[in-house]
């Protein structure tokens, strides 16, 4: 559909387009698109988007030393005549190619294989060489094959720059190039495609595989937003500043270092660390064909004092995280790959990537690329619980309601699951507040709200299996209130339901400390299509893990979090979940 060899005989580039094709979909939903998406699908390498009406300092240095650790660079030569005010962040791959008189094609792609820097007089010219991938159509202005500028050279200087041949390939100087194209794209390439000596030196590099679920972690692109804290966090640690630059090459795209750079930053400047943010959306390019597109999405860098450090975990990240003074943000637009190219001083920071809406759902992959060392990692907590969480209170039945089980469990003294949701339903009728809890409970609830399954499984947890004594039923009283008043501390509107949002923190204050993991498998379990928790919800779920915390305790070994279990245990297990 779109490549083939000038040779009859060399057939692997379509054969791969067909790979590619399958992997998105179909073909159709390869047409249009931005250079990067192909360059990291096939390099494993990480792109960035430099946007040429925005900035102009640094450029130079940017694509020289990206080029010399063997980066993909390529240009867009952009339809800016047709729209001078267009978003430079929105998708314009799918706009039509047209030849302007100077051989340039403007809405077209193309590589940048070299930099060069001639003098003539006193005056010092920076050259970009770009290459048509038509292999052929190239630029006519100055510096082009024909121009008569390369008679001032030297001849060897000339012979090692021009090539006089319909090629494609073409140089160009960097004021002409600037005028002309709008967005460079740079794809630097990873440790396995370079392999172990690459030239201009290595990186480091952090991959995190992550996804926004609506009504867990999907919180937002607006630090204000009450949701925000709730996105995925990344703790990042810059510890060595990058080597000084040349003078002449400051700027916003500057700081990579190049090989044989002359040191650390001196007299007096900051010394700053140079890393690269890449967030990709995942599994998204094949709903083009549904009619969906890419997500807006972004992040956002904040500055963590060293005094935060051993604070910081996802329940607190709430109030601390808006006292954070942000150091650095992404755009946020839509397309695959949202990269940005931060300076920051040595020091920890927190990363963190979001959907522009809240209810926006995706995979994402977020990358970080430093020429120096760093560390990166996931904000998450260990799973463990507090023993009082396990033990519960003792609370003295109140004299109403233990006449009121013994009524119901008769000859037995014991409560199945139809007789203990009957108690239940009138012990958390909001008429019994004094009656059966020691204060008056906070706001009013529809009685029977305590399911029959929910009783089941309360059954199992607390009683025999399938019926409850009343010292256990006193046992499982003290959970309930202690329960009932964690869900009303969360419950701030007095509706009878949380956020689902909320569940993480509502758990912790439990006494349950959970990752990101198993935190988001519960919320995706327990909240409904409102995004809400109700009681009965929220009971269900502390009831079970307090019953699979305390029945896993017992089988402890080998080391903290983890436990041996024989296949009738496990079974034992499994009837909680």
């Amino acid at each position: 559909m779109f490549v083939r060899s000038d040779q009859r005989n060399e057939f692997w580039a379509p054969l791969l387009e067909k790979a590619y094709a399958k992997l998105h979909g179909s073909y159709e939903v390869m047409r249009g698109g931005h250079m990067n998406e192909a360059f990291v699908d096939f390099t494993g390498g990480v792109g960035e988007v430099l946007y040429l009406r925005q900035n102009t300092l640094g450029l130079f240095s940017a694509l020289r030393h990206a080029l010399a650790k063997e980066s993909l660079v390529g240009a867009t030569a952009l339809v800016r005549e047709v729209d001078s005010h267009a978003d430079p962040h929105q998708d314009t791959s799918d706009r039509g190619e047209y030849r302007t008189e100077d051989g340039l094609v403007k809405g077209h792609a193309y590589s940048v294989t070299g930099t060069h820097k001639v003098s003539l007089g006193f005056a010092k010219l920076r050259l970009l060489r770009l290459r048509n991938p038509w292999g052929r159509v190239e630029w006519t202005g100055a510096w082009s094959d024909s121009c008569p500028r390369w008679d001032a050279l030297p001849p060897d200087r000339r012979e090692a720059l021009l090539v006089k041949k319909e090629d494609g390939e073409f140089w160009m100087e960097l004021q002409d190039f600037l005028h002309h194209f709008d967005t460079v794209q740079i794809c630097s390439l990873s440790p396995e495609v370079l392999g172990p000596s690459p030239a201009g030196g290595g990186w480091h590099i952090h991959t995190f595989q992550g996804r926004w679920v609506r009504g867990f972690n999907s919180g937002g692109s607006q630090p204000s937003a009450d949701t925000f804290w709730t996105n995925p966090q990344f703790r990042l640690t810059l510890l060595e500043p990058d080597e000084e630059e040349d003078e002449d090459e400051e700027g916003p795209w500057g700081g990579w270092g190049a090989a044989g750079a002359r040191g650390p930053a001196q007299g007096g400047r900051t010394p700053k660390c140079t890393v690269l943010l890449s967030l990709i959306q995942r599994n998204r390019r094949h709903l083009r064909a549904k009619g969906l597109t890419y997500l807006t999405v972004g992040f956002h860098v904040f500055r963590i004092p060293e005094e935060l450090l051993g604070l910081w975990d996802s329940p607190r990240s709430r109030a601390l995280l808006p006292g954070l003074l942000r150091a650095d943000r992404s755009p946020f637009c839509a397309r695959r790959d949202v990269s940005r190219r931060c300076r920051l001083r040595p020091g920890h920071y927190l990363v963190v990537p979001s959907a522009a809406r809240a209810s926006d759902e995706a995979d994402f992959t977020l990358r970080i690329f430093s020429e120096r060392r760093h560390t990166a990692v996931e904000i998450d907590d260990v799973i463990s619980a507090d023993l009082q969480a396990l033990t519960g209170p003792y609370m003295p039945l109140e004299l109403g309601l233990q006449q009121l089980f013994q009524e119901l469990a008769g000859e037995e003294e014991e409560l199945n699951a139809p007789q203990l949701q009957t108690l239940l339903s009138v012990a958390l009728e909001p008429g019994s507040a004094g009656v059966f809890f020691p204060v008056a409970r906070a706001h009013a609830r529809t009685p029977g709200e305590i399911g029959l399954r929910t009783c089941e499984q309360l059954l199992q947890c607390f009683g025999h299996g399938q019926s409850l004594a009343l010292h256990h039923f006193q046992q499982l009283w003290g959970y309930l209130l202690k329960w009932q008043a964690t869900f009303d501390k969360f419950d701030e509107d007095a509706s009878g339901t949380m956020n689902s949002y909320e569940l993480r923190l509502a758990l912790n204050a439990a006494g349950f400390h959970l990752n990101n993991q198993l935190t988001q498998a519960l919320t995706s379990r327990y909240r409904d299509s409102r995004l809400r928790v109700d009681f009965e919800r929220f009971v269900s779920c502390v009831a079970q893990l307090t019953c699979i915390f305390r029945h896993c305790s017992q089988h402890l070994d080998g080391g903290e979090g983890v436990i041996c279990l024989t296949h009738r245990q496990w079974m034992e297990v499994a009837t909680f979940s």
